[in-house]
């Protein structure tokens, strides 16, 4: 029997390991990408509610970079909602140079209020 053999109808090369051919799974250098909270938390999801899709990016090698861009939007959305209630709350780079301690207050607040909305 061969060491390595090549499946065409899926693409992978299996080595052999005792009686049996198992995948050689190698990830790219794409799969180093760094994931933040939104990613590990989306992963969680596709993990527990998803696992052949969650299984099938893993074997693809696509679960890594469609984390890494989740996250990317995630905080994305989160800097332009930040943005917005801080315009509706009048919350403004002037109000940070007049009064400090305002603004914190301000910023804390409406923290509190963006993580009910999230």
């Amino acid at each position: 029997m061969d060491k390595y053999i090549f499946d065409e109808s899926n693409g992978l090369w299996y080595e052999l390991q005792g009686d049996y051919y198992i995948p050689c799974l190698i990830f790219s250098e794409e799969e180093t990408q760094p994931i933040g909270l939104w990613g590990q938390r989306h992963k969680e999801y596709l993990k527990e509610h998803k696992q052949f899709l969650y299984t099938s990016m893993l074997i693809d090698g696509t679960l890594n970079s469609y984390l890494a861009d989740i996250d990317r939007r995630a905080q994305e959305r989160l800097l332009l909602l930040t943005k917005q209630i801080a315009e509706q709350e009048n919350v403004t780079e002037q109000l940070k140079a007049d009064n400090q301690i305002e603004w914190v207050r301000q910023i804390q607040t409406f923290g509190f209020s963006l993580k009910s909305q999230l």
